[in-house]
């Protein structure tokens, strides 16, 4: 089964990057956001698995390599997701092997 892409509409400002290694995904952690003037809002970020699959959670609670929402990646493909919510909230561990997470944020 192919995997479907999505595609985000409208024009978004790019406000930065960030990239969670595996030894950074071995416990429960939070992004890290880049440094952005009082007045901009991150409004997306754009969140990549690359390596393996991580699990991810946003209600306050921590993930674990056995529950929440899985990002899958395999070598062929990478997992995606377009996240709209509290970018302090969302937390990410590596469910097993040794993956990244890639991060753009936009406005």
């Amino acid at each position: 089964m192919k995997p479907s892409m999505a595609t985000v509409a409208g024009y978004r400002r790019p406000l930065g990057y960030a990239q969670l290694t595996a030894a950074q995904l071995a416990a429960s952690i939070g992004l890290t956001l880049p440094t952005l003037p009082a007045d901009t809002q991150i409004g997306l970020a754009v969140i990549q698995a690359e390596g393996a699959p991580v699990r991810w959670r946003d209600d306050g609670v921590a993930p674990t390599a056995s529950v929440g929402m899985r990002i899958y990646s395999s070598a062929t493909v990478s997992g995606e997701l377009d996240y709209v919510g509290d970018m302090t909230a969302i937390r990410f561990i590596l469910e097993s092997g040794s993956p990244l997470v890639n991060v753009s944020f936009y406005e």
